[in-house]
């Protein structure tokens, strides 16, 4: 059997083994049904002219070409639903991934950007994207797939910044320690594909747009039924977008990196113009969305039930310093299984959100790293005190940070194993290495493209502890 998770038996050949099954068969499974392969084909059907996307029905003879457009880290799977759905129907279109697969496209190009710091190749496939739609015509149909991380892959500066300034800026709020929304509010305004300009500009060649998205923003509430459109859908190229020069000023000065960002890239987010800012309303666009950052969570706790498994959701808004998330983790999972208190063990306590590192000084990285690595780590480094607990972090899109790994997965027993190997968790922290720090102990989690993108994706497992005796299995609250 293919499982989305790679090193299957190589995470299980160590440690608390029988917490770290549950934890994977659990988040297997919520791989599993989150593919966006799966999602678009369920969505999407085509009988004779008539393609029906949802509660919805587009009649294509009466479209001269029909377009595919893509960006995302998800965007490899939907790009193929889509591609498989319309067959020669579909004209043509272009795609941007952050990792290319064996998916062979016929009438899709595909283009490697560059994640999380943009790249040459996307730039120039904006560019293509760019010469697509201004030669379009009112009786073109664009279908846009999009996912998290197309802020990036879809690198396409305003004229007065060149790719270079862009890159580095994006370097720089990356490191900034600013949350998702706050960075985009200044990628959005420098772009001329993000902050919802792509679709004005498919807009202003009277052409229609359906968007199919996966939302990786947190805070934005589950889905319930994928097939009928979206009514409030914004951010991305593809939808309106909800930031303001404003916020991108605040962000600049909250922050303060006027001095660590391009002159250019200052000059022109302090000078914004209304007339360049970015698109607020697209009531001509039809939205659908395959999922939402809390649909991990829903899943993961009906999947459980079927393990016969108490569960409970922490947190979909889980944001902050990775490595004290992880710190927090371990203090939880000690109070659940000495006190009882605020649940019973066994159990799965599980969380979703975007946590982020903070990172001062580029001089103090010693190797890779990312998020769901360091909490992880941070997990790690508390929870020998707690025998039998384990923890897996990832981001759910396969790649965490700077690293090809999706993430971590630690136990009661990692702190120890890591003294007997000689690796030192807290330098690798402090360092951000811990992706190294992770692989040496055969505790990296692999996934590669998963088909979807959710951020990140979080299981602590907490068995009971009884005279010292760590019992596995179901229970109550």
């Amino acid at each position: 059997m293919d499982r989305k998770i790679k090193n299957w038996e190589q995470l299980l050949d160590h440690g608390v083994t029988a917490s770290r099954t549950f934890v994977l068969e659990l988040t297997e499974q919520v791989l599993e049904r989150l593919d966006s392969y799966k999602r678009i084909k369920e969505l999407i059907s085509l009988k004779g002219n008539l393609l029906k996307i949802g509660t919805r029905t587009w009649d294509l003879e009466r479209k001269r070409n029909v377009y595919l457009i893509g960006a995302g880290k998800a965007c490899n799977a939907m790009a193929k639903a889509v591609e498989d759905v319309l067959g020669d129907r579909l004209t043509g279109g272009i795609i941007i991934v952050k990792c290319r697969e064996e998916d062979v496209f016929s009438r899709v190009r595909v283009f490697e950007g560059g994640h999380p710091i943009p790249n040459r190749q996307g730039y120039e496939a904006c560019l293509e994207i760019l010469k697509l739609v201004d030669q379009a015509t009112a009786d073109d149909l664009f279908i846009l797939v999009m996912s998290g991380g197309s802020s990036a892959l879809m690198s396409c500066p305003v004229e007065e910044i060149t790719l270079e300034e862009e890159m580095q800026a994006t370097d720089v709020l990356l490191k900034s320690g600013a949350d998702i929304y706050r960075i985009n509010a200044v990628r959005r305004h420098i772009s001329q594909m993000n902050g919802g300009r792509l679709a004005e500009r498919i807009g202003k060649r009277g052409a229609e747009l359906i968007g199919i998205g996966i939302s990786d923003a947190v805070g934005k509430p589950a889905t319930t039924d994928m097939s009928i459109p979206w009514k409030d859908y914004v951010g991305t190229p593809m939808g309106p977008d909800q930031t303001t020069f404003k916020d991108a000023r605040d962000m600049i000065e909250e922050f303060c990196l006027k001095d660590r960002l391009p002159y250019s890239v200052v000059e022109y987010i302090m000078n914004g113009t209304e007339e360049r800012e970015t698109p607020k309303n697209f009531p001509g666009n039809t939205y659908f969305v395959l999922n939402t950052v809390p649909d991990s969570c829903t899943c993961a706790m009906e999947i459980a039930r079927k393990m016969g498994i108490n569960a409970v959701i922490l947190s979909t808004f889980m944001e902050g310093e990775s490595c004290e998330a992880g710190t927090f983790m371990a203090c939880l999972a000690r109070e659940i299984q000495e006190n009882r208190r605020p649940f019973r063990a066994p159990l799965f306590v599980i969380s979703c959100g975007e946590t982020t590192t903070r990172i001062e000084d580029d001089r103090k990285i010693k190797g890779h790293g990312g998020p769901s690595h360091e909490m992880a780590a941070g997990f790690a480094l508390a929870a020998s005190r707690i025998p039998g607990s384990c923890l897996l972090s990832i981001d759910t899109e396969g790649t965490d940070g700077t690293t090809m790994a999706a993430g971590g997965m630690t136990d009661s027993q990692t702190l120890c194993r890591a003294a007997r190997a000689g690796v030192d968790l807290r330098d690798a922290l402090r360092g951000h290495s811990s992706h190294e720090a992770l692989a040496a102990l055969g505790d990296a989690v692999v996934t590669g493209n998963t088909g979807t993108n959710l951020c990140d994706f979080n299981v602590l497992y907490v068995p009971v502890r009884t005279s010292g005796i760590v019992e596995n299995g179901g229970g109550d609250l």
